[in-house]
């Protein structure tokens, strides 16, 4: 008897397998799912010309709305003075790049210049010095917790990145001061930053193993620290040597008006035609003297004081966080570069504030910096940011829509790229579309602009940039109050 109820057992444990095999677990897809779906499908002719186009053919390129493009226009009511496009190439330093491209404009009218670029790989360099200490840093006071702990495993998946926050580049600017291009102009490692990035990395991540044996040996944090001095020094060698060091000083001079110093030399031809000046050349192809202002030392502090003289600190963020309530205050928790410095900080307002407010702005001839998803709806070749610019439904004949607040929340949207807002073109007051100034170079866009679409503004900008002054001050009050804290992989990060 016993023996046959230990058969039967075998055999029902057999046949539970041969179910679960077959598909027999809830949840499975199984072959009577997959058969049913194969049996209801038809290809009709419509979809049949959509996979003989989407097996031969880019995507994009069948689903570019034709509409959208008879009806582009690249004419503006209004755009300030500000010339030059810049080029990030393969490095993830677009927030910066942005920042740059808000102050260019400031410095350009401070001295009448036709043209002007900041020198990025010399605030790149100190950016990942600041960003090293602060990674060390953090291994000291997380010295307890598992390598396990999210928090920690955040901080070694990427010890030193190249992303940053409008907050990093006003605190860096503050801190180190700024230069021109040619002052230190960019190295290999600096347009592409990859293979720097690995090797600091596994530096930092080997000084974060050493760092943990030390408090396990000695218990002592003041060793800790000693040993952190050291390990900084490495850092700024590796830097050096895929960046340059940065320089102390500099000499600079440029053509136009001089810093309107009083010992200023002015030139014999400042009432020529600008045009007229920036080309007159000696027969042997080089600048006419007279046409350079007075040569000065700088230090990189002096020279942002004396050309630029922003405080960066009074410009605050103005933020559309379409799933927290409005009115509040945020801060996201460790996107600080400077470990003394501050995190990302945002005001959550509307839509409509936040338009509004760049429209002010711009009018009174001031570029803005924003961040937005520039994933959906744009185009490169064209300089096109419109929504619906890519039609995707109509080729899969589906229903992939999702508004501003779920594409967030699932993931489907990213806040990853930074730029500036250089003009606006209004109709009755109410902006139809924004010039914008990128930082992918002179051959994408129209020659490295952008146009934006307002109904693009409104599904894809996030974050805007502006100084205290123009901001009201029912919004102003929201900024004092106490920051309500994100984690740092919150989908507004």
């Amino acid at each position: 008897m016993r023996s046959t109820k230990a058969r039967l057992a075998v055999v029902l444990l057999v046949l539970v397998g041969w179910a679960i095999q077959a598909g027999g677990q809830d949840g499975a897809l199984k072959p009577e799912q997959i058969e049913k779906i194969r049996r209801e499908f038809k290809l009709d002719g419509r979809l049949r010309a959509a996979r003989n186009a989407l097996t031969n053919t880019s995507i994009r390129d069948i689903a570019k709305n034709r509409d959208v493009l008879i009806d582009h226009s690249d004419k503006f009511s209004h755009k300030i003075k500000t010339r030059g496009i810049s080029n990030q190439k393969s490095s993830g330093r677009c927030w910066m790049f942005a920042g740059f491209n808000t102050i260019k404009p400031v410095l350009m009218n401070n001295l009448d210049l036709g043209n002007f670029e900041f020198s990025q790989i010399y605030l790149q360099f100190w950016d990942k010095m600041e960003k090293a200490n602060s990674f060390l840093e953090y291994m000291i006071e997380y010295r307890d917790r598992d390598l396990q702990d999210r928090e920690v495993v955040f901080l070694l998946q990427s010890p030193a990145p190249d992303g940053g926050y409008w907050e990093n580049f006003a605190d860096l600017v503050t801190k180190y001061g700024v230069i021109p291009k040619e002052a230190m102009a960019e190295s290999a490692s600096s347009e592409s930053t990859g293979m720097m990035n690995k090797a600091l990395a596994r530096l930092l991540r080997k000084n974060a193993v050493e760092l943990r044996e030390i408090y396990q040996n000695t218990g002592s944090v003041r060793k800790m620290r000693e040993a952190k001095e050291r390990m900084l020094a490495e850092v700024y060698q590796v830097l050096v040597l895929n960046l340059g060091e940065p320089p102390e000083e500099f000499t600079w001079r440029h053509k136009g008006k001089d810093e309107s110093d009083d010992d200023a030399e002015v030139s014999a031809d400042d009432d020529a035609d600008e045009e007229d000046a920036d080309d007159e050349e000696d027969d042997d192809g080089y600048d006419v003297e007279q046409d350079w202002s007075v040569a000065r030392r700088y230090t990189p502090k002096s020279f942002y004081d004396k050309c630029v003289g922003l405080d960066l600190r009074e410009y605050v963020k103005i933020s559309d966080d379409p799933i927290r309530p409005k009115g509040k205050h945020y801060e996201i928790r460790m996107t600080k570069n400077l470990f003394d410095g501050r995190n990302s900080n945002y005001a959550n307002v509307d839509i409509e504030t936040v338009r509004a407010l760049v429209v002010t702005v711009l009018l009174d001839n001031k570029a803005v910096y924003f961040a937005a998803d520039v994933s959906p709806d744009q185009d490169s070749s064209s300089g096109i940011m419109a929504r619906d610019l890519y039609d995707y439904e109509s080729v899969y004949a589906l229903d992939l829509g999702l508004n501003k607040t779920e594409r967030l929340l699932l993931r489907d949207s990213t806040i990853n790229h930074g730029m500036a807002f250089i003009g606006v073109d209004l109709a009755d007051g109410e902006p139809v579309k924004w010039l914008v100034e990128n930082s992918w170079g002179s051959s994408r866009g129209k020659g490295g602009l952008w146009t934006m679409y307002d109904d693009w503004f409104r599904d894809n900008v996030f974050h805007i940039i502006v100084h205290r002054d123009y901001v009201p001050d029912e919004i102003l009050e929201i900024l004092e109050q106490p920051t309500e804290k994100l984690s740092v992989w919150d989908p507004m990060w």
